[in-house]
């Protein structure tokens, strides 16, 4: 019965979809905005009832329902909790169907806490919403049901994937989602806008909170799902360029042009064709993101295995809403009005080459993700791996970190040349030295562009935090704190790059039970091979002890495990934290001489990279919060005044 009630949730969602966007449209049409009335409880019905219908999914796999097929082919009863709830998502019908759930709860929180726009583009906004949702809506029911029955139930299941079976699955997939969707969002309030040719810093005001949101979990995923990549896949790497580590990274680059865009929108009423713009651009590469995952095009450990007629249900979608949000935005772009001028030597000049700049690198990315697809339909096969992405895409984005650099240093509307290059004096004296001192010392040993990007990080992290001085600091507005922290994040994982890129130490032994190997400053002992067994695998787990210098003896548990359902072997790489780097060691096969394979790697400061990544998302948070209370003790005291 929970199967049933759950579908019937959705397909009551989906009507509520249907009726949510033919109200909007009546109201616009007829000029009648007081329909806003109407709209808001079909959308917060509809939100309620696709929530309704996920958690009865969830809880149809923490149950082991093996009447589900979606339950059978990505669980089993043996499975421990966590793994259950987790592979909720952990497969192609349940992931859609969380999309869904958050597209619907985010057009119901819309509908809810959203006062600052007008109701013509308010009530726009949520049809545009409920659009998008009905797309999807009709995908999940005429495609991709989760709820479908087998008959007669399976015995148990065949298992997750056991490369999900991680935490970071209960972690990295809703947080990326959160995200996409937080865009829909944003894409939807783009919409209103034009339909109601009300593109204005109001507008901008409005929309800002959602694309701060929708970016910050963004970047949480995306921080989380490298980290997660790196220690579960056993390679040593922390970014493959994998077509689908790409189709995460486009959104969130146009995401960030979108949040600069928005904020000088808001704050300085100019940028408004940029801002609609960038609104559609980073909702379109949410979609092609989802197209590329599950179209059945790609083969990658992130892909779900989805037949072609799924992809062509997704691909049409994808031309339908941005094919027609481009066309809108034709249309409608003579009515936008140019916003206030500004002068060459500008913040807002600032911002704007960062977005250009943050346009070329999501170009960049893009060809290369989609060429090798392109080539091989005309029957040529081409890799394009991480040394184009590097040396196409790594120059521009340094040259990005200096704008950024620059950018909080310029002032708004006006500034002098002369001016912000004596602000930039300290920083540009740092990045000298900096070069100097790695001239000297690693000259020859590592390659220009981590060489380029040790000197750009630490001159940018100078420059992050110049807008504090001088300041009282218990004054200085949660926001500005928030764009401190998360451009000084941005120097911080670019010195991780830097340093992984540069220092990394690598070691391929082949050693037996008692011999010693050398990587780096550390010495490892293979002390003993034992077999265990875990709650659903079983596992050779070596025993080593890890030694630096006349330091204390660690000792280290890498395992090669294997899972019986379904049958596959992975590695569980043993890692060792430092304040300075991480040793990262792999278990391998055993030769027939008795020997066994190790892959070790000394990585320096690779886990800056990381820290980095939570301190942009933390900044983000900080500008979220600061703006909202400032807002918010704004309104107050006009209240109070009144």
């Amino acid at each position: 019965m929970i199967a049933e009630a759950a579908l019937i949730a959705l397909w009551l969602a989906f009507a509520l979809a249907l009726l949510q966007l033919t109200l909007a449209g009546f109201g616009l049409a007829g000029g009648k905005p007081e329909l806003l009335a109407s709209v808001r409880p079909v959308a917060v019905a509809q939100g309620v009832l696709v929530g309704i219908a996920f958690a009865l999914l969830i809880a149809l796999f923490l149950r082991s329902d093996m009447s589900v097929a979606l339950v059978v082919t990505n669980s089993h009863s043996m499975k421990p909790w966590l793994y259950k709830f987790a592979g909720t998502w952990g497969n192609h019908e349940g992931s859609m169907l969380l999309w869904v759930t958050v597209m619907g709860v985010a057009g119901a929180a819309v509908a809810l806490f959203e006062r600052a726009l007008r109701r013509d583009t308010h009530m726009a906004t949520l049809g545009g919403q409920a659009a998008i949702s009905l797309g999807f809506y009709a995908f999940l029911l005429f495609s991709s049901n989760p709820f479908a029955r087998v008959d007669p139930p399976a015995p148990d299941g065949q298992g997750l994937n056991p490369l999900l079976q991680d935490p970071g699955l209960a972690f990295h997939p809703p947080t990326l989602y959160l995200g996409y969707v937080g865009l829909s969002v944003a894409f939807s309030f783009a919409i209103g806008a034009l339909l109601t040719r009300r593109v204005d810093a109001a507008f901008a005001r409005a929309m800002r909170p959602w694309v701060l949101a929708a970016w910050v979990l963004l970047t949480l995923g995306i921080t989380a799902g490298s980290y997660w990549a790196y220690y579960e896949l056993g390679w040593g790497g922390w970014w493959f360029w994998d077509p689908v580590e790409n189709a995460s990274l486009m959104p969130w680059l146009a995401a960030t042009a979108l949040l600069h865009s928005v904020t000088v929108l808001a704050t300085r009423d100019s940028l408004r064709a940029w801002t609609v713009m960038l609104a559609v651009i980073a909702f379109s590469m949410s979609m092609v993101g989802t197209f590329l995952v599950r179209s059945g095009i790609l083969t990658s450990v992130h892909a779900f295995a989805v037949d072609p007629e799924r992809g062509t249900f997704i691909l049409v979608l994808l031309g339908f809403y941005i094919g027609g949000a481009l066309a809108l935005f034709g249309w409608r772009v003579g009515a936008v009005r140019e916003g206030a001028p500004f002068e060459l030597v500008s913040r807002e000049t600032m911002l704007v080459v960062n977005n250009l700049l943050l346009s070329v690198i999501l170009g960049l990315v893009l060809i290369g993700t989609l060429y090798p697809l392109m080539t091989e339909a005309f029957g040529h096969k081409v890799s394009v791996g991480a040394p184009y992405f590097d040396r196409i895409a790594g120059p521009v984005a340094l040259i990005l970190m200096l704008v950024m650099a620059a950018g909080p240093l310029t002032r708004w509307r006006r500034d002098k040349l002369g001016l912000v290059a004596r602000r930039l004096l300290v920083p540009g004296a740092i990045a000298l030295l900096v070069a100097v001192v790695l001239a000297t010392v690693a000259w020859g040993r590592i390659g220009v562009l981590p060489f380029l990007g040790l000197t750009v990080a630490l001159s940018v992290g100078a420059a992050s935090v110049a807008p504090l001085w001088k300041r009282n600091l218990r004054r200085t507005p949660l926001f500005t704190w928030g764009m401190v922290i998360a451009h000084l994040g941005c120097a911080v994982s670019l010195a991780g790059m830097a340093c992984d890129s540069a220092f990394t130490v690598e070691k391929l032994a082949a050693v037996r039970v008692g011999d010693t190997v050398q990587a780096g400053d550390w010495k490892l002992r293979l002390l003993q091979i034992s077999p265990i067994a875990g709650d659903n695998w079983t596992a050779l787990q070596a025993d080593m002890e890890a030694v630096r210098g006349g330091g204390r003896a660690v000792t280290l548990h890498p395992q090669s495990r294997f899972f019986a359902s379904p049958a596959t072997a992975t590695t569980e790489a043993a890692l060792l934290t430092r304040w300075n780097g991480q040793l990262y060691v792999v278990l391998g096969q055993e030769a027939e001489d008795g020997r066994w394979q190790l892959r070790i790697w000394w990585k320096p400061f690779v886990t800056l990279i990381w820290l980095g990544g939570v301190m942009i998302a933390l900044g983000g948070a900080l500008a979220l919060v600061g703006r909202e209370r400032r807002g918010w003790l704004l309104k107050w005291r006009g209240r109070v005044l009144a």
